[in-house]
């Protein structure tokens, strides 16, 4: 568990391994969707925001 990296006062889980970044629920999204990313088959952020399959809905 990390902090959000625009509100660091917000624990989150959700982490971008390609940028080593922390992202609460309001900043999730996928920097680059389109670019390889040798991380996306395991990325709950791509999953998340570009495929639209929420876990947590």
């Amino acid at each position: 568990m990390g902090k959000c990296r625009k509100h660091p006062h917000r624990e989150t889980n959700y982490r971008c391994a390609k940028y080593d970044t922390y992202l609460c629920r309001e900043c999730l999204h996928c920097k680059d969707p389109k670019i390889y990313c040798k991380y996306r088959t395991s990325c709950p952020i791509y999953y998340i925001t570009v495929k639209g399959l929420d876990p947590d809905a």
